[in-house]
């Protein structure tokens, strides 16, 4: 927890030390929930504490410190865009937490500055050190042999220096424009230019074009794997750039942009049109931080600010390379197996192996996979299948990330050339991955996809595929459900389930969802699928009620609940009230989560635990007892406000005794046997790790789950 975060949970206990025991019956008041942006915050220190776990592989150490840094940078891009906004243009009342705009983002700031010096903390103090134990060097200007340096002054006149531009500030050459995230060095001169010129600055960026880490030859190093940055070749050799001028100093900085597209639905005629011309601004939107180097001088660094309209509260130092996510291609570049997570080969059940008739054994009964434990492929290959099978009528999809070369679109491609009928619904505002969807519904319009953008004011991020097909005269449905997206590469690195099914009731639920978000009929009733934004809010408020019911009459009751977030206040005021009744409650959240647990009189029979390990936890599971007739349900919807009410989103039944106990089991149950890679939340907002008694009593549910799917 940082410092930030202390200094607020000790102020809510000034104001409300009832927390410390809750007695009131009102379950209103602010001080009940945290505060959506700083659970954010602790969920990417959570990811950054993995870069200091000597337990995972040390390259993987340095994949998790710049994903902590990606993280930050979209935190910074969305949520602290959004609360400056908010401030800006007035609306300065409190969030469900109690917070104003204005005092959430003084402990954004403070927050983040601290987590910002842990990250050049972690790469300067302990993973530089040992990757250079390990034959990876990071080679720093300082440490450059006069071989080395020969070589790299001929890289950079040769490979670097053509495609620089810098620019001298004066009258004629105002401060340009920067692009969002870039990379760029603030340049302090002396003397005159060829002009007679003495503006004293100059800017230079560094064109994305060019890689930021590059690998020193092995005949100039000690070995295979030493690296420079980027902007060390371009501190060492930038004053090139200057001829006649003497360099007095050369300053790394950055600014990070508000990435949010604003389109009003109501107003514009083509969706996909109107999103163009705002990825077209993305990029020099509104600043909302500016980071630059330690030893940037407080005038320059304030100069730089003030070109951006930011203030000093959004200007953070950083003791390295301000661009440090770009670390990460060490990771791929270096070639050292063992200090990487060892490969998976993920189950395939033997009735979904390649070339076996999938429609037959769908048919046979519903499949229930649970990846990246369970291959994706078979999701895949029965898109194939239907694409190659003359008695597949019509195919039907929901699109929201899929990758850039994605295969499935490949085959929807080819069923639409192949004659079939075949909708596609694409979510083009599926955040940064904007730009990539529309290139994907062009490519699929042109082959004769009819593609459909959704429903207005609503984004379509429900996962459902289904395929209509003539059996014996007569026509079948067969469909896929699941709580990830229809992305190949997420597939392998993010925990979802899928449901392949043949099931009728199914297949019409889904078939009249896909009628209302391509045509424009009212809402029809669905046999087992519940639907956002109609009625996934009140069916969760229900099943609460009811095992809360359960409790008050004596009986064994218990919610078990796996997801991304939990922010909607409604919810946690009704899991607050099962809890006073004595219901037993057990969440697994891996990032935001709003709810306080463990408050006697208020949540202490609810725990809340966050899993972090190789694979990124991302199915959302729902489970009450029921008083001994069990409901177990996957979605792809979490338990926020947008989810609930500004998106269509499917949860659907798991029937299958059998299958409903392996959900339970590995989301849930496992979770909370987790000593190795589970962290609890606390009454105060801390995460706790939980460590084993012993090595031999560790368990961590990742691996447990990856034995398993390898000894079958």
């Amino acid at each position: 927890m940082s410092t930030a975060e202390r200094a607020l949970t000790r102020r809510v206990s000034q104001q409300a030390p009832e927390l410390l025991e809750w007695r009131s019956e009102n379950l209103d008041p602010p001080e009940l929930l945290f505060n959506r942006e700083l659970s954010l915050l602790a969920f990417t220190r959570r990811v950054l504490e993995m870069a200091r776990d000597r337990r995972v592989p040390l390259l993987e150490r340095l994949r998790f410190l710049c994903i902590s840094c990606t993280n930050l940078d979209e935190f910074f891009e969305v949520r602290v865009a959004s609360v400056r906004q908010r401030m800006q243009h007035g609306a300065n009342q409190p969030g469900p937490d109690g917070m104003t705009p204005k005092a959430a983002l003084e402990a954004i700031g403070a927050a983040a500055r601290e987590m910002i010096e842990q990250q050049y903390r972690v790469m300067n103090d302990e993973l530089t050190p040992e990757l250079a134990e390990q034959g990876i060097h990071i080679v720093r200007r300082t440490e450059w042999t006069r071989r080395q340096r020969r070589w790299l002054h001929r890289h950079f006149r040769q490979e670097l220096m053509p495609v620089l531009s810098p620019l001298g500030l004066d009258p004629a050459h105002p401060f340009p424009r920067i692009l969002n995230k870039s990379l760029n060095f603030a340049v302090s001169l002396e003397g005159q230019d060829a002009f007679g010129r003495d503006s004293g600055m100059a800017l230079v960026r560094a064109p994305r074009s060019l890689p930021r880490i590059i690998r020193i030859p092995k005949s100039y190093t000690r070995g295979p794997n030493d690296f420079v940055f980027l902007s060390s070749i371009l501190h060492a050799f930038i004053d090139e750039l200057f001829p006649g001028m003497r360099v007095r100093g050369c300053y790394q900085f950055r600014v990070t942009r508000n990435s949010e597209l604003f389109v009003d639905e109501e107003e514009i005629e083509d969706l996909a049109r109107a999103l163009e011309g705002e990825l077209l601004g993305r990029g020099f939107a509104e600043a909302v931080r500016l980071e630059v180097a330690t030893n940037c001088p407080d005038n320059i660094a304030r100069f730089l600010a003030s070109k951006f309209g930011l203030g000093d509260e959004s200007m953070y130092r950083c003791d390295g390379p301000v661009n440090l996510n770009r670390m990460s291609a060490i990771c791929d570049l270096a070639d050292r197996p063992e200090l990487k997570f060892p490969a998976f080969q993920p189950n395939t059940p033997k009735a979904l192996m390649p070339g076996g008739n999938l429609f037959a054994a769908i048919r046979r009964k519903d499949w229930l996979l649970h990846h990246p434990y369970d291959s994706f492929q078979p999701v895949v290959d029965l898109l194939r299948q239907a694409v190659s099978d003359p008695d597949v009528l019509a195919i039907k999809q929901t699109l929201y990330r899929t990758g850039v070369d994605s295969a499935l679109v490949g085959l929807l491609v080819e069923a639409a050339r192949a004659g079939k009928d075949v909708t596609v619904i694409v979510e083009l505002r599926a955040r940064f991955d904007e730009e990539a969807n529309i290139t994907l519904a062009t490519r699929m319009q042109e082959a004769g996809v009819q593609v459909v953008y959704g429903v207005v004011g609503h984004k379509t991020h429900a996962k459902m595929m289904l395929l209509v097909r003539r059996e014996r005269g007569h026509l079948h449905r067969y469909v896929h459900l699941g709580t990830g997206n229809y992305h190949q590469g997420t597939a392998k690195a993010y925990t979802d389930w899928s449901l392949l099914s043949a099931d009728p009731d199914l297949a019409q639920d889904v078939h009249r969802i896909f009628l209302q978000l391509s045509g424009l009929g009212r809402t029809q009733a669905l046999n087992q699928l519940i639907q956002s934004p109609f009625d996934l809010h009140r069916f969760l408020l229900d099943r609460i009620a009811r095992e809360t019911a359960h409790a008050e009459a004596g009986n064994p009751a218990r919610i078990c609940a796996k997801m991304n977030s939990l922010t909607e206040p409604e919810l946690i005021r009704a899991l607050y009230r099962a809890s006073r009744a004595g219901v037993e409650v057990r969440l697994v959240v891996r990032g935001i989560c709003c709810l306080r647990p463990g408050v006697p009189g208020l949540s202490e029979t609810i725990r809340v635990r966050s899993i972090l390990g190789r694979f990124l936890e991302h199915s959302r599971v729902y489970h009450f007892a029921n008083h001994g007739q069990p409901e177990t349900f996957a979605a792809s919807a979490d338990w926020m406000e947008r989810n609930l009410f500004q998106r269509v989103e499917t949860c659907f039944p798991i029937t299958d005794a059998k299958a409903a106990e392996r959900v339970l089991r590995e989301s849930i149950e496992l979770a909370f046997a987790d000593n190795r890679s589970a962290w609890e939340l606390q009454p105060d907002g801390d995460y706790q790790l939980i460590y084993p008694d012993s090595e031999e009593d560790a368990i961590a549910v990742q691996e447990v789950l990856m034995t398993e799917a390898t000894d079958v």
